[in-house]
């Protein structure tokens, strides 16, 4: 009798353990499926999200199957129920236990915004203001509004951000992109004005700022950005004005249409380097490092003058007889263009 009995009970830990082992080999094999993509998919784990709740999550998005495992998951895998909420990107090939490694982890997906060097503060509003990813904040703020909200003291904000990209999680505020990039630009020209070259016109950090926005407007290559910056950097030295067109669309604001009439460069606006002494009061466009690099370091030249020659760079003039010249062929240019 009690050899049956242990004959009995042998059999039900042989059956048991058996049912154990399948049932973890289920589990495991529930894990290690790949998720149902073709292609990366970005997914939200909502704040206080369960294990469970996060596979409903992924059963709805037809990422995977229902399965009876999902329901022992929890009791077989305890390490894996602390995700965290966040914005994933799963990625093809990628099994459900790499997917719940990345929700544990908190590695949320980076998005991008890119702000071009030459841009204006006005575009930075329309750009975070279309970025969905971001929490909106400062739509109905006024420029001075925002300066106060970021622990500016100028009331005008055009120039005081580095043009570069940068990264942020789901969510994130507007604002504190603008933290950021002026906390950027502020590491950058601090760091810029410590390596100037000695004796520069230039009698502050902020100097270099305007200077390096008016050398972003007038040039996209990257090879002229020092030899531009030489000829404002000559013509300050000899007391003569700038004569920049692009400050004096600046100070036109919405007035301009797309040209420049003689009567807009004999205007006197704060901006208008052909009437005005010097720099303009602020920076005119969001500078990039290489501008303000070329800022404080320009090529060592005697150029004075230069204009577009038509195929896309400049022709620099050391004499205001050789700028005339290279003035009415850039002319005869257009004119043959047309």
């Amino acid at each position: 009798m009690i050899k049956k009995l242990l004959a009995i009970l042998l059999i039900l830990l042989l059956f048991t353990l058996s049912c154990y082992v399948y049932i973890v080999k289920q589990v495991d094999n529930y894990l290690d499926q790949n998720l149902s993509i073709h292609e990366s998919q970005l997914i939200t784990i909502q704040s206080g999200a369960s294990l469970n709740g996060t596979l409903s999550l992924l059963v709805n998005n037809g990422y995977i199957q229902e399965h009876f495992a999902t329901k022992l998951l929890r009791r077989l895998h305890p390490e894996l129920t602390q995700v965290k909420a966040g914005t994933y990107q799963l990625t093809p090939g990628m099994s459900l236990k790499k997917a719940l490694a990345l929700f544990i982890s908190g590695r949320e997906f980076q998005f991008s915004i890119t702000f071009v060097e030459g841009s204006r503060f006005n575009d930075w509003r329309e750009i975070l203001a279309s970025t969905p990813e971001l929490r909106q904040t400062i739509n109905t703020l006024s420029e001075s509004e925002i300066a106060q909200k970021i622990g500016v003291d100028n009331q005008k904000l055009e120039g005081l951000f580095l043009a570069e990209t940068y990264h942020f999680t789901k969510g994130e505020l507007d604002v504190d992109i603008l933290k950021r990039a002026h906390r950027k630009l502020q590491q950058t020209l601090t760091k810029a004005w410590d390596q100037r070259q000695p004796d520069l016109p230039l009698a502050s950090p902020y100097e270099v700022l305007i200077l390096a926005s008016i050398i972003e407007k007038e040039t996209a290559i990257d090879s002229e950005r020092k030899r531009v910056a030489s000829v404002f950097i000559n013509r300050l030295n000899k007391r003569m004005r700038l004569q920049t067109d692009p400050t004096v669309i600046y100070g036109m604001g919405e007035r301009y249409d797309g040209r420049i009439r003689k009567a807009d460069l004999r205007e006197a606006t704060p901006y208008n380097t052909y009437v005005i002494n010097g720099l303009p009061p602020t920076p005119i466009a969001m500078a990039g490092e290489a501008s303000i690099y070329a800022a404080i370091n320009p090529e060592q030249s005697d150029y004075l003058y230069f204009v577009a020659s038509g195929r896309g760079d400049h022709v620099f003039s050391k004499t205001l007889t050789e700028h005339n010249r290279a003035v009415r062929a850039y002319l005869r240019q257009l004119r043959n263009q047309q």
